[in-house]
């Protein structure tokens, strides 16, 4: 088990942006042998909307970067816990089953609980 304090990022807003940059933290902390959990809250569940892409795709695609959903994916597959807002599920008139399955349905509550006394939380 890793020495490492658990790695909670929140987002708030719909900025695809952030979330790339949630997701590349989240991953390199899961990299390094830590837990790493990620919360859309309200507005920012609006980005989950399928397609999962973002404006910068093919600029990262010629980086060398995965698009949005890859890196999801990716992250996802390694580990990471996102949980996402109902409330802002339904304000982004968003179909909980169409959602993958392992994106939980959480809130705010259920979110500090789980990150526990010791966690390092981000909020971008």
């Amino acid at each position: 088990m890793s020495q490492r304090p658990p790695l909670a990022i929140l987002l708030v807003s719909d900025d695809k942006a952030r979330l790339r940059a949630a997701l590349m933290l989240a991953h390199a902390e899961i990299a390094l042998g830590g837990t790493a959990q990620l919360f859309l809250q309200g507005d920012a569940a609006a980005m989950l909307r399928l397609p999962i892409t973002a404006p910068q795709d093919a600029d990262w695609r010629k980086a060398g970067e995965p698009a949005l959903a890859m890196l999801l994916d990716e992250a996802l597959a390694d580990g990471l816990t996102l949980s996402l807002c109902q409330t802002g599920l339904a304000k982004a008139e968003i179909d909980a089953d169409t959602l993958d399955p392992r994106i939980m349905l959480s809130g705010p509550i259920a979110f500090l609980a789980a990150a526990g006394p010791d966690v390092r939380l981000l909020s971008l």
